[in-house]
């Protein structure tokens, strides 16, 4: 007979936190959100050797996770998980980009000759969107460097398009330049010392570097939490499958990828086990998450198998219809709370930590609160990220208002990239995901600033500092339908509304 769970599977909705002691040094001033990534030998005293600041990450998906969304939440304190839904040769270019960046140096991507004309100088423009062009002999990202041009050097319909980019550049003699090795903060004194917008950085032989731009210099300083290697480049991840992942990985960890995870509808599976033992046993130093999975047994399976985080969560995605279609998931908050139980009892058998994350169901900011409560070190989300101007969709007016785009990765728009885990021929294809839009929300800091705060003010009214007090001292209650009803606005009209994040 089949096995039955007695007790019902709960959403994140269905909980609420209730407050402990609020302390005098329990203030938001005092509160981190650090947390581990990766597994590591807690009870030997071992550190972690890859943590976030806060504890967010964006999905492997086509609809939220590039090199631009990257660095923007990799300035908060988070990771993103590039799509790997593409080529391999695409993806891996994706992480070199986000490596390249370096936290405000920035690899030239908009290069030309002296001898090439305006006309090819402001297609060159038009194409990456950049202003700032560095002028190289040989026209490459690294060439030797000959002067800067940028829009305020010439004026559409006053210039013959046919001139030369060598008349009308800063030539390098009268360029202000920062030498190989230069820190971020020489570099911005040296900007604001000299009065310049940008700083090209050059190696001993002249060859371009990196250009440091004064609005980067500033935003570096904006951005506390940032989230940078051992050479100051921004931590990203990329998403893998259980298909080509021995051409995959070895490109995206020679790109300089900091972490992996296998992308996949259901992770209790032989094909997860093969590539985390095929992946460490040619790559031991790779960090490699799995997942994802709903219960103890399959934590505990992708734990032995070399999981270094697992994900949670099956068919509790906003556009994730699998339990429709299949009849397979678990509610998130359920799922969560037995698979943290699993990853506490590891580590009292064996002292090493894996941290879990919650993929899924997140549909308030505060759910991320409780999720981080019941156990899981970092929530990984998808619709949240698609909302702001860093993801790679197309904004739109629909009804008369804005919207982004936002498609599952089980949708035929994704294609369905190798993610299935079920081996032989492939039967009757089907979707898991949903293509549709989401509200427009802006930019990705304002909206992580916020949330954040949320998060931190609510740990505050828990009388906790930390994620790991959270977790051991929170008290959780289920709510019954009237008192969700009780818990919003009621019996008054509402001037302005509140979606949900």
């Amino acid at each position: 007979m089949a096995y039955i769970f007695e007790e019902p599977s709960h959403t994140f909705d269905e909980y609420l936190l209730v407050p402990g002691y609020t302390g005098p040094d329990c203030i938001p001033a005092n509160v981190t959100l650090q947390t581990p990534v990766v597994r590591y030998n807690k009870k030997a005293g071992e550190k972690c050797p890859l943590t976030m600041n806060i504890p967010m990450t964006s999905a492997v998906m086509q609809a939220v996770s590039d090199d631009k969304l990257a660095v923007a939440l990799a300035k908060e304190g988070g990771i993103s998980f590039i799509f790997g839904s593409q080529t391999i040769e695409n993806q891996a270019a994706m992480v070199a980009r986000v490596k390249a960046y370096k936290a405000g140096f920035v690899s030239s991507d908009t290069n030309i000759r002296p001898e090439q004309t305006l006309g090819e100088l402001v297609e060159a423009i038009e194409k990456t969107g950049h202003s700032t062009v560095a002028v190289t002999e040989d026209g490459t990202a690294n060439g030797k460097l000959v002067g800067i041009i940028t829009e305020r050097d010439f004026r559409i319909g006053h210039c013959e398009m046919s001139e030369k980019v060598s008349a009308y550049m800063t030539p390098l003699s009268s360029l202000v330049m920062g030498k190989e090795g230069i820190t971020l903060d020489e570099a911005n004194d040296l900007i604001w010392e000299k009065k310049v917008n940008q700083l090209p950085v050059v190696d001993k032989d002249g060859k371009l570097l990196y250009l440091v731009f004064r609005k980067d210099a500033a935003s570096h300083e904006e951005h506390p939490l940032e989230l940078l290697d051992s050479q100051k480049r921004y931590i990203v991840g990329a998403g893998i499958n259980t298909r080509d992942y021995m051409d995959r990985v070895p490109a995206l960890l020679e790109a300089g990828v900091d972490v992996m995870t296998l992308d996949s509808s259901e992770g209790f599976t032989e094909w997860q086990r093969r590539a985390l033992q095929d992946i460490h046993s040619k790559w031991p130093n790779a960090k490699i998450g799995a997942g994802n999975v709903v219960d103890a047994d399959g934590f505990n399976f992708l734990a032995e198998a070399g999981a270094d985080f697992v994900k949670i969560g099956i068919g509790g995605g906003s556009i994730c219809i699998t339990r429709e279609q299949k009849g397979i998931g678990r509610g998130q908050a359920t799922a969560t709370i037995e698979v943290a139980k699993a990853r506490d009892a590891y580590y009292e058998k064996t002292g090493i930590y894996i941290p879990i994350c919650s993929d899924g169901g997140i549909v308030y900011d505060h759910h991320v609160t409780l999720a981080l409560a019941m156990g899981a070190d970092f929530v990984m989300l998808g619709r949240y990220f698609a909302r702001f101007d860093e993801s790679p969709t197309n904004k739109l007016i629909v009804n008369g208002n804005y919207v982004k785009e936002y498609w599952g990765e089980g949708s035929n728009r994704a294609r369905n990239w190798q993610r299935y885990d079920l081996g032989g021929k492939k039967g009757m294809a089907f979707e898991e995901g949903v293509d549709s839009y989401v509200p427009y929300a802006g930019s990705l800091h304002d909206n992580v600033t916020l949330t954040t705060s949320k998060i931190i003010h609510a740990m505050c009214n828990c009388g906790v500092t930390n994620i790991p007090d959270l977790q051991k001292n929170a008290k959780i209650t289920l709510v019954s339908a009237a008192s969700l009803r009780e818990g919003g606005a009621h019996d008054v009209i509402v001037k302005n509304t509140v979606k949900a994040n």
